[in-house]
């Protein structure tokens, strides 16, 4: 629960569709665990050729150096300003994403709650197994540092403390999965804010890669994912030592963050960024061997920054879905603008007319994600 001493800042209009998300996180409940890639749509989102399973690359006719042999059941390397996927491994492919699906978490909540605001641990928060953190029920933590936490030493604790800080754990899974659906990363379906393995809980390689490039966008992001090593306050006699689990941060020239994962179902999962002059690169990978993950996204990003330019991209990275533009005042009726003043006069932000509509919009977005998913038959 929120403490009352700071108050959460407005979800803004994004969080229409925070409805959407519940319906997922719904049906998710009564679809088995996804571990491996299911069928690819013939018109996979950010290019045709994305929809195929195996390694995805456009060589030039000149000569360019060659992809490494990389033991990922699935991946992606792209260019986080062009967009452009440079080369790809089942990249739409379902998988168990462990937690690298806090950085989902991450940039769905840091919009939504004040990092100012303290946040009492539930009991719920601190029986979670393994809890990493150390959260003591009843305890009250400041939200900038349980994020601090969330991305350094990956606190599963701290992961749920900040989904039942948006009001309940159901509000705030809606919430994330809410952010999936805008920015379009429809192989996600987040059950768990931890990334903790759960039934019906599936990411991809691509939606990864989707997440990283928002975070890239989102300054308070980048400080809590770019943090070294910090000290958490457990109590008022007790202090645990925060150092970050991405040691490409440390060892790789140009890192500027990510997120590393593992359960036992899921492998090995991650998700790296880097800059070298001037290029952003994202690396996301799934199901790898234990330990192999990070030298595994170094190898992507080494070969990344030498092609970028040079190969033909497999396909792009979209951005997030936006708001219907609202209709001009001298279109909408006078009832309307009677409602839309008297709402925005407490507060109500966006008018009526341009939150339904996006309301619908994303209620119908999914509608026909869940039906569509229903159909995809998993391997």
């Amino acid at each position: 629960m929120l403490e009352r001493r700071g108050p959460c800042r407005p979800f803004g209009l994004r969080t229409v569709l925070a409805t959407a998300g519940a319906m997922l996180v719904a049906a998710a409940a009564v679809t088995p665990a996804a571990a491996a890639s299911p069928t690819p749509s013939p018109a996979a989102i950010g290019g045709a050729q994305l929809s195929g399973h195996g390694v995805l690359v456009n060589y030039p006719s000149g000569s360019v150096a060659r992809l490494p042999k990389i033991k990922a059941s699935a991946w992606v390397i792209a260019d986080a300003g062009t967009g452009q996927v440079l080369a790809a491994k089942d990249p739409h492919g379902w998988y168990r994403p462990a937690s690298t699906l806090k950085v989902l978490t991450a940039i769905s909540l840091i919009p939504a709650l004040n990092p100012n605001a303290m946040v009492v641990a539930s009991k719920q928060a601190t029986t979670v197994s393994p809890n990493i953190v150390g959260l003591l029920a009843g305890h009250s933590y400041k939200v900038s540092d349980l994020f601090t936490a969330l991305l350094t030493i990956s606190a599963n604790d701290a992961a749920m403390a900040l989904a039942q800080a948006t009001g309940s754990l159901s509000q705030g899974m809606s919430v994330i999965n809410a952010e999936a659906r805008h920015l379009q990363a429809d192989d996600t379906v987040a059950v768990t804010p931890n990334g903790l393995d759960a039934p019906g809980q599936h990411t991809s390689a691509y939606d990864l890669a989707l997440f990283a490039r928002q975070g890239l966008q989102m300054p308070a992001f980048l400080k809590y994912d770019q943090t070294t090593s910090a000290q958490f306050r457990i109590s008022k006699k007790k202090s645990v030592g925060l150092w970050n689990q991405n040691s490409l941060l440390a060892t790789y020239p140009g890192a500027l963050g990510g997120k590393i994962g593992w359960t036992g179902a899921a492998g090995a999962t991650y998700v790296g960024m880097a800059r070298r002059h001037g290029v952003t690169l994202i690396v996301a990978l799934l199901q790898c061997p234990a330990l192999t993950e990070i030298n595994a996204g170094k190898s992507l990003l080494n070969w990344g920054f030498s092609v970028d330019g040079k190969v033909r991209p497999v396909g792009t990275l979209v951005g997030p879905l936006q708001p219907p533009a609202p209709a001009p005042a001298s279109a909408r009726p006078a009832v309307a603008d009677q409602r839309a003043d008297r709402a925005q006069s407490v507060g109500s932000g966006p008018s009526v007319l341009a939150a339904a509509g996006f309301s619908c919009l994303a209620l119908l977005a999914a509608g026909i994600g869940f039906a569509y998913s229903r159909r995809r038959s998993r391997s």
